[in-house]
């Protein structure tokens, strides 16, 4: 009898703008079942945010000259979870920040981001918050991802990165890559429980 063969096997590289899937059974409070999105990845290290966990602090509870609005700021990961970071998929020449991928930038003038929020909260679709950020050193996400920790896969269109609203990211990309993770997507988060 042929045994099922259910560890990750990555086809493509880590780079800035791609996303790591945490293996099903990964217990980690940061990284289980979590979506990393990829900033950097290079001899220096690796950085991004994890996208599928959030806070309950509001906007206004991590500065009080924030504009007090109803938004789900995401816990990026647990290097320096005292700062805020954001991504936006604003118009760059006015905004700034480092491009990420296609319409995707990290950072730039926080100060016109949040006037532009108080002028038009609808703009809140186009900007992500994140407390922290998850850092690697030089080699150790390749190490991960070699000990089958994560799974590389494109980064999905930025109206899909940028919804807070999405319950089910993990399984949704665990699905989207069809085969064996399709079925990973529905294991149980202890292995034990049936």
């Amino acid at each position: 009898m042929n045994k099922l063969d259910i560890s990750i096997k990555n086809k493509i590289k880590p780079q800035r703008g791609r996303l790591l899937l945490s293996e099903p059974f990964l217990v980690d409070d940061f990284f289980s079942r979590s979506v990393v999105m990829l900033c950097e990845n290079g001899p220096e290290g690796s950085f991004g945010f994890v996208l599928n966990n959030y806070t309950d602090i509001s906007f206004s509870d991590i500065n009080p000259n924030f504009p007090n609005i109803s938004l789900k700021i995401s816990l990026g990961g647990p290097v320096k979870p005292e700062h805020l970071y954001f991504i936006h998929t604003l118009d760059n020449e006015e905004f700034g920040g480092q491009k990420i991928q296609d319409e995707i930038f990290l950072g730039g003038n926080f100060e016109k981001v949040l006037s532009l929020i108080q002028e038009d909260r609808s703009i809140l679709e186009q900007i992500r918050f994140f407390l922290g950020y998850s850092g690697w050193t030089s080699g150790q996400l390749e190490d991960e991802i070699e000990e089958k920790s994560w799974l590389v896969i494109p980064m999905p269109e930025p109206a899909y990165i940028m919804d807070t609203a999405r319950e089910n990211i993990w399984n949704d990309m665990m699905q989207s890559q069809g085969g064996i993770y399709k079925l990973m997507s529905k294991f149980p988060l202890d292995p034990r429980m049936n």
